[in-house]
Formats: structure tokens, C-alpha cells, sequence
């Protein structure tokens, strides 16, 4: 059995989420707060207000998640890049979507088994481990040597586009945009 997931419209907001988390390897939480103004869509970048470790962390778009967002930027509700019915206006708990994926994989996981994936991921493609860190936003305690690296976030374009790639490779995708697994 084949598995489709439609890329079209604004009812793919929850997979829409569960792929930023896939393609970014963000938490949960800093995915369902994601703001439109913390998204820059002609620098290619989305900026999350860390809560985890108190500093702002700006991510590269990879080809992919470029073209989620602009489509998504189409269907913009309110502030929130995944809106959600509750009262925070954003996404709270995606339990029924993910429900369905497993019905559908057979595969039960969490967001957090995502994160674990793009993580994998990222050091299987031999991406180096400050660069991973850096993906992760992990703090670099106790760590002399990455007191003496400079990372930008153009120094993590190239790694992040490299996970995209290997993800896409795995999957088939339709013409009109959907994915095969």
C-alpha cells in the first residue's frame, strides 16, 4: 500500500507542520508557535524565539520548506503559520493526524521521534557535529572549540538543503505535488 499526502490547499496544515518538524528537525512547540513575522520569505530564513535555551535561533529554508511556506503564506489565517482552532490560535496537539500516518506507515511515533530523524539524518550525510548542534539549536557547553567557530546562518544553508535533499530522495513525488512513500 502506497501512501499520498496532499500538498495542495490549507487543509494541509497539520502535514504541513509534521514536514517543517521532518525538514527542520525544530520541536514541536517552536514549530505550533510559529509566527509569520518570524518567518522571512525573500532571505529564506525563519527565526524561533527559544524558549529552551534563551537565544534566538535562525534557520535556513531548504528548497522545500521554501515552497511549503510560500503556498502556506497564500491561506494565512492569523499571525500563526499553523493556525489552529483553540484558543491560542495556533496548532496545540496533532494526535488525530499522526493517528492517521500510522494507520497509514504502520510507523507509530512522536514529534520528538521526528527531530531524532532529522538529527540521524544530519550526521549519517556526515554534516559535522557543529553544524548539527548548530541545526538543533543545542547549547555547546563545555566545548572550547566552538567558542572559535563563527556560524552564520549561510554556513548552514548548504547542510540543510543536503538533509532535504536526501529526505526527497526517498519519497516519490507526484506531479502535482504530492508525496509518495
Amino acid at each position: 500500500m502506497k501512501a499520498c499526502i496532499t500538498l495542495s490547499s490549507q487543509k494541509g496544515t497539520l502535514r504541513d507542520y509534521l514536514l517543517l518538524l521532518l525538514f527542520t528537525g525544530l520541536r514541536r512547540q517552536e514549530a505550533a508557535h510559529l509566527k509569520w513575522t518570524q518567518v522571512d520569505l525573500k532571505a529564506k530564513t525563519l527565526t524561533i524565539i527559544s524558549l529552551k535555551n534563551n537565544q534566538d535561533h535562525t534557520l535556513p529554508l531548504s528548497d522545500y520548506i521554501f515552497e511549503i511556506l510560500n503556498r502556506r503564506k497564500q491561506y494565512m489565517i492569523n499571525e500563526y503559520v499553523f493556525h489552529g482552532e483553540g484558543a491560542g490560535g495556533y496548532i496545540v496537539e496533532p494526535r488525530k493526524q499522526m493517528a492517521k500516518v500510522t494507520n497509514v506507515s504502520g510507523i507509530q511515533f512522536t514529534c520528538h521521534d521526528i527531530r531524532r530523524t532529522f538529527l540521524t539524518i544530519a550526521e549519517s550525510l556526515d554534516i559535522s557535529a557543529y553544524a548539527v548542534k548548530r541545526l538543533a539549536n543545542h547549547k555547546m557547553n563545555h566545548d572550547i572549540t566552538s567558542g572559535y567557530i563563527i556560524t552564520d546562518v549561510e554556513r548552514l544553508r548548504k547542510p540543510m538543503q543536503q538533509i532535504t535533499d536526501y529526505i526527497v530522495s526517498k519519497l516519490t513525488l507526484y506531479d502535482d505535488g504530492r508525496l509518495q512513500r
